[in-house]
């Protein structure tokens, strides 16, 4: 694996920046150091550096300066903020702006070490798209799964072709789209997202494509819809597959002529806009069911990228779950800076069924509720609270078989849970249903297993 070993150090007090290099080659690292914001932009360039230690105050350009100057450059180089007193308020507009986390003067060495450590670990090997900090928040991850999403959003962002993208609800599909959008050459312009699936089926229509005056009851005045409104940039299709067919005939139209008329209008306007589009449902299915146009999704499909399920990629759950951390801490000025042991083995043993959104909220849930520094197990939401039960441990003969230590597995857990049925399922990792047609089946076949415990 590529080592992860350049760091560059922006701080305009002698003593601190001596400190931090002194510290950095100590741990076998590369540095090279900046004395003012100006000077680290310049090296950004020709240092090339893989971690960025960013002072907020510096002469010429202060470090939020830095950071929005990398963000129109859309350089991706991992940054921590070093702040002195009086300064959280900066830094918690630079964790706004991209950085990920920031460290008070003194620097305390051990959370520095572990940082820095965290970071190489996280990078090594990776390529450099799988770690961008773009638009509203970072795409993040470690996961082959994940990587192979940064790759295609690599190829398919610098053209002009429609994006379909799949995914489950809460796995990041917006954020994809977002990316894609930032990357293209058509970044700096307008980025515009309508949920299709939000709005009543006879507003549709005007979101889309706008209206004239007096074009229907209500309509006031002229408006322009979403695809003007993303006049040079990218629009979002979020849950296409909800609109009417007669409006995905339209859309397709809008798409092969690009041009339009706004509801109630006759004259024909111009269009320069990508399309992407969305969908958490099964495009096969709803093909065949009648709710998407085969026409529309060949239009449209020109590139399609899937964005697996967190519980598809749990490699990628905690790097999320510090990053979340390292925001929510921020925001509401905690000094908390990760998980202890027990907590980050919970979070990473659970199934996610509502993906990054979930864990998002989870983490921002626990952050609100920890005395810190650490996020613990107590500080997660009840579903998580559900411990390996002390006493009920039980022997497995040997030669028996799988369906009698199964039986014995069920029928303990429940009378540990005193016969509830929906606790017990949750702790055996199985849906409520699954666990009753196992019952069944039990007692379908051979009578109670005995304890051979005793």
């Amino acid at each position: 694996m590529a080592e992860c070993k350049r760091i560059l150090i922006a701080e305009d007090d002698p003593s601190v920046r001596g400190l931090l290099r002194e510290l950095l080659i100590r741990w076998n690292f590369e540095v090279a150091e900046a004395v003012d914001g100006l000077q680290a932009c310049k090296m950004l360039e020709t240092y090339r550096p893989d971690i960025l230690l960013l002072d907020i105050k510096m002469p010429k350009l202060d470090g939020l300066g830095v950071l929005s100057e990398m963000r129109s450059r859309r350089l991706s180089v991992p940054t921590f903020i070093i702040s002195g007193e009086g300064g959280i308020s900066d830094a918690v507009r630079a964790v706004k702006l991209g950085a990920e986390e920031y460290l008070e003067k003194p620097v305390e060495p051990n959370q520095l070490r572990m940082l820095m450590r965290r970071t190489q670990e996280r990078l090594a090997g990776q390529p450099q798209a799988a770690w961008l900090k773009l638009g509203d928040g970072p795409i993040i991850g470690q996961s082959p799964a994940i990587a192979q999403v940064m790759e295609m959003i690599g190829q398919v962002a610098p053209t002009e072709a429609p994006v379909i993208i799949i995914g489950e609800s809460g796995t990041g599909k917006e954020l994809v789209a977002r990316t894609i959008h930032s990357l293209s050459p058509r970044g700096e312009g307008p980025y515009v997202g309508i949920n299709c699936a939000a709005l009543p089926a006879n507003l549709i229509e005007s979101e889309l494509f706008g209206h004239e005056k007096g074009s229907f009851t209500g309509a006031e005045e002229a408006r322009k819809g979403c695809f003007e409104l993303a006049h040079g940039g990218t629009l979002l299709l979020d849950e296409f597959t909800e609109m009417r067919p007669d409006l995905q005939a339209k859309l397709l139209r809008v798409l092969e002529d690009r041009k339009l008329r706004r509801v109630g209008g006759n004259r024909e306007i111009a269009l320069d806009v990508r399309v992407l589009a969305a969908s958490n449902s099964d495009l096969s299915k709803a093909n065949a069911e009648g709710r998407l146009r085969q026409d529309l999704y060949y239009r449209l499909s020109v590139f399609v990228i899937t964005v697996p399920p967190l519980r598809e990629r749990p490699e990628d759950i905690v790097p999320l779950s510090q990053a979340f951390i390292q925001r929510f801490a921020a925001e509401s000025h905690r000094a908390i800076t990760g998980a202890d042991e027990e907590c980050m083995a919970a979070l990473q043993s659970y199934n996610w069924p509502g993906n990054v959104r979930q864990l998002r909220n989870v983490i921002q849930r626990a952050v609100a509720l920890s005395s810190g520094p650490y996020l613990r197990r107590s500080d997660l939401p009840p579903e998580f609270q559900i411990r390996p039960l002390s006493g009920t441990s039980f022997q497995v003969r040997v030669g028996a078989t799988l369906e009698e230590v199964e039986q014995d597995l069920i029928n303990r857990t429940i009378a540990a849970f005193r016969g509830n049925k929906t606790r017990a399922a949750k702790a055996l990792g199985i849906s409520l249903r699954t666990l009753y047609n196992r019952l069944s089946h039990h007692r379908a076949g051979r009578g109670p297993t005995k304890d051979r415990s005793r």
